[in-house]
Formats: structure tokens, sequence, C-alpha cells
């Protein structure tokens, strides 16, 4: 039986997933070939017929290893978890299906979202295909496998968890879209948790429409999902976003805190290219202010650690996973080494930190002025923006100066997704160079809109090599669309001069 186009692509994906096994972005074992061969002669037959489920049934979608199916194992790359399969699928994975997607895999991940370079995992870390002189770097994480997947051609886009940057850090890694939705807008239902305020489902794709479409079939209410915005509270959002004019040329404010004397000249370079091209098209551009940026990150590695230290509490080999040998041969003595052996260095260093901070000496001087900084990140971005946040009752008219805010405020913020080009995975595998605090500051760009609940997206710069720059396109929170077009445009641009 001879393919069509759709089945074509499907096994070309298949073809790529055995050439780059080498490279880790999939989970072992987690791809079924019998499985994915038939579907894709179904979706042929229903693209004969006319009659496709969908735009992109037939497809191949990744997905990272910490968002629950029944027909694979679930491990969050963590021996916590080894052989784990989920009785149900998340909410993002049954919507896919019922589009006619087939699901290519489960994509490697640092162990349950822990990293910012692919390499904190069970199953060993994430590669490049791109080296320099012989030498991988890092494809970014914790995301690395969906990434690398999207972008070696082993799926048509993959799914994604971003709690800090997980999506956008890798896709700016490895030269592909990466697009975090506003916190709430897609189910977390059958996500494994590692923070429950910040964790949203992100989407991979060698396009911003690639990703444009995805995110379409994903988003939408689930009752399910005590952090999923209700039908009402939506509709309130779109009404806010469809007062606002879509206008032919947009405000873009570049805010002077992401100016950094720490950010590669190259990634500057690309930067300032890309603001040049956006202004020769008519876009005007602005200098605006966040000045708790600086207390972002500080803010975002205690919230985040010690959401997680709650998160997994859970497992130490008597309520949930799999428990060390060595605990059952000990007298009165029941999980003691279960938690210790199956963690990773990573997860136990923000275990550990998470606990601190909530502990009854720390949580005031911690805690608690964490989530007052979150406030005020929060608050930063509502002065910025002409679009009044469609879920704080117009709170940020008492934050604005006395003007018009049509005139004031601008549409979108671009900037760098990351700070420096992509590192050796030697350096980061080696004890002299594992310094946590320095691969925390990778997250600086990212975590300012996760903080905020924001919609961000980050567009590939066309680059040779290993050298790969992401730029970051965010907008006011339920902007999702206004966001994905401006990235449309900016992809266009930096295609045209790349050409």
């Amino acid at each position: 039986m001879s393919l069509g186009r759709i089945g074509q692509q499907a096994k070309l994906c298949l073809k790529n997933q055995s050439k780059y096994q080498h490279l880790g972005a999939f989970v072992p074992s987690t791809s079924n070939t019998e499985y994915i061969t038939k579907a894709i002669q179904e979706a042929d037959e229903r693209h004969d017929r006319d009659h496709p489920l969908s735009i992109i049934d037939g497809e191949l979608i990744a997905i990272k290893d910490n968002i629950c199916t029944t027909d694979q194992p679930t491990t969050c790359a963590s021996e916590a978890l080894q052989g784990f399969y989920s009785p149900f699928s998340a909410t993002v994975v049954e919507r896919l299906q019922t589009a006619g997607a087939i699901i290519a895999g489960k994509t490697n991940l640092d162990e349950f979202g822990m990293g910012s370079h692919g390499v904190n995992s069970a199953h060993g870390p994430v590669k490049s295909p791109a080296s320099d002189r012989g030498s991988q770097r890092s494809v970014g994480g914790s995301s690395g496998g969906s990434a690398l997947a999207t972008s070696t051609r082993q799926c048509f886009a993959a799914l994604g968890t971003d709690t800090g940057g997980s999506v956008r850090l890798p896709a700016a890694r490895t030269g592909t879209v990466g697009f975090k939705p506003s916190y709430g807008t897609v189910p977390r239902w059958g996500v494994i948790a590692y923070a429950n305020s910040l964790d949203t489902v992100g989407v991979f794709g060698r396009s911003v429409e690639a990703a444009k479409q995805v995110y379409r079939l994903i988003e939408g209410h689930d009752p399910r999902d005590p952090t999923s915005i209700s039908p009402l509270t939506r509709s309130r959002v779109e009404s806010q976003v469809s007062c606002r004019p879509r206008n032919k040329t947009l405000r873009i404010g570049i805010p002077r805190e992401y100016l950094l004397r720490e950010l590669d000249p190259l990634i500057n370079k690309h930067w300032s290219l890309a603001l040049q091209l956006l202004r020769g098209q008519g876009h005007s551009i602005h200098l605006v202010s966040l000045p708790t940026t600086k207390a972002a990150l500080a803010a975002y590695y205690i919230l985040a650690p010690a959401e997680a230290s709650s998160n997994l509490a859970k497992y130490d080999g008597v309520r949930y996973g799999n428990r060390a040998p060595n605990d059952r041969d000990k007298p009165n003595v029941l999980f003691s080494s279960t938690r210790g052996h199956s963690f990773g260095a990573e997860v136990r260093r923000r275990i550990l930190l998470g606990s601190y901070t909530l502990s009854f000496t720390a949580i005031d001087n911690y805690f608690i002025k964490a989530q007052k900084v979150r406030r005020l990140v929060q608050d930063d971005f509502n002065k910025v923006f002409a679009m009044k946040h469609p879920l704080l009752q117009h709170k940020e008219e008492t934050l604005r100066k006395e003007h018009d805010e049509e005139e004031t405020g601008v549409d979108i913020l671009i900037t760098p997704t990351s700070l420096n080009l992509p590192p050796l995975l030697s350096s980061l595998q080696s004890d002299k160079n594992n310094d946590p605090t320095k691969q925390f500051q990778e997250d600086v760009y990212t975590v300012p809109a996760s903080l905020a609940g924001l919609p961000a997206i980050s567009v590939p710069v066309p680059c040779m090599d290993w050298k790969q720059v992401g730029l970051q396109v965010l907008g006011q929170y339920g902007d999702d669309e206004r966001v994905l077009d401006a990235a449309s445009k900016l992809e266009q641009l930096l295609k045209d001069a790349g050409d």
C-alpha cells in the first residue's frame, strides 16, 4: 500500500528516530513502531477520503516523559518511577489522540523537570547533534528531549512542560520554536507536578505555525484540573482581548533590566539586528523598565523548590514509587534509603532547599518574601503592557502614571531567550565546573514570564552549527494569539534576512 504525504512524513520521522537514537531524545522502549505504522495507514485512509480528524491528523507528536500516557511508561527520567504505567492519559494527550495525532514516544528530560541542560536524567543526557570541534553541546532543559526530537525531525511537534523556562530555553538551544501559553489555559491534569503554580504545558514545533496548530487543539477548560481557568473566566479574557485593536504595526518593549553585561555578544548582536528589522517594517521600539526583574530569579528558586519538596514527598516507596532494596532489610526502617537512592543529586538539592524555606524558622524570611516579589514582578509587567490584565479587575490602573495607557503601553516585549550560547556537555558533567548557582542563571530571561503566568515564545535565529540563538516574545496574560502572530512576523523577518 502506497503512503500519502502524511504517511511519508511520518515514516521519515520513524527513520530519523533510528538515525538519532544515540542522542537520547527518546526514553528507551517508548516508541511502538507497530502501533505507529498502523496509525499512519489509518490516518492516510482518512485523508484519502478527505475526512481528516484535524489539521494534524496522522502527524507524529512526541510527549515529554512527565506527561502521563497509558500505552507507554511515565518515569519522569527518575529511578523512583522506573516501570510506572499510568492508569490514565493526560488531558493534552487525550485531545491530541482525538485529533488523530500519533504518539511518537516519550522524550527524555531532566529528572522531574529539574534542570536547564538535559543532563539530570536516569536515562542519560540528551546530546546535541551539532558539535564544536567534536565536543557536544547542551540542548537545554528540562524539556531537552522534546526539543531535540523536534529539531532532528523525529516528530512533527512535541509537548513539554515549562516551569521557569523549560520549553523556551531548549527551543533556543536547538533552533526550534518553543511556546509557553498563559498559565491555566492548557490543562495540567495528568502532568506530574514539579511546581503547581508555575507548571505549564508547552509546545515545540519547527515553525510558529506548527506550534500554533498543536496549541489550539490542546488548550481549553478541563474540569478535572483545578488550575484550569473556567469557561466564564475564559470568556472574560477573550472579551478583554477582543477589545484591543489588531494594528498592523506593534509597539515593542525592550526591558532595560535585560540589557545585561553578561549577555553573550553574539546573542546581543542578533537581538539588535532583529529589532532593526522590526523597526524597518514600521514597528516602534520602546525602552521599558521591569525593576523587580533583578529579584525574580532568586524568588523563583525559593518558590519552585518549596512546591517541589511538597509534591515529591509521596515518592517514598510506600505510598508511591519504587523502594530501595536495602530499605527492606533494615529493622524498624520504612524508607530512609529510598529517597536518597531513587532521586538524583539535583532533585535532592531542590527538595532540601524547598524544605528549608518552608520550615518554621525560614518561611517568613524566604518563602513569604519570595511570594511578595512574585506579585511585584506581575505588577511590573502590568505597568508596561497596553492591555489590562483581564483577571485582576484592572488593579493596574492604580499602578500607572496619569496618562493615556494606549500611548504609553506596549503590545509585546522582545528579549533574548538565553544568557549564553549552549555550553559544552563535558563542562556540565565535570564536578569541578558543576556549579548549581551558575546553572540557575540560565533561566534569568525566562523566569519572569513564568512567575507572572504570561504567554511567551522562543523564536530561533537562523545560525550555523552549534551557535544556536533564540529570541523571546512575551505578551500580557491571555493575549496568546497576539504573541503567536508577533512571533510569526519575527520568524519570517529572520528567515528572509538569513536568506
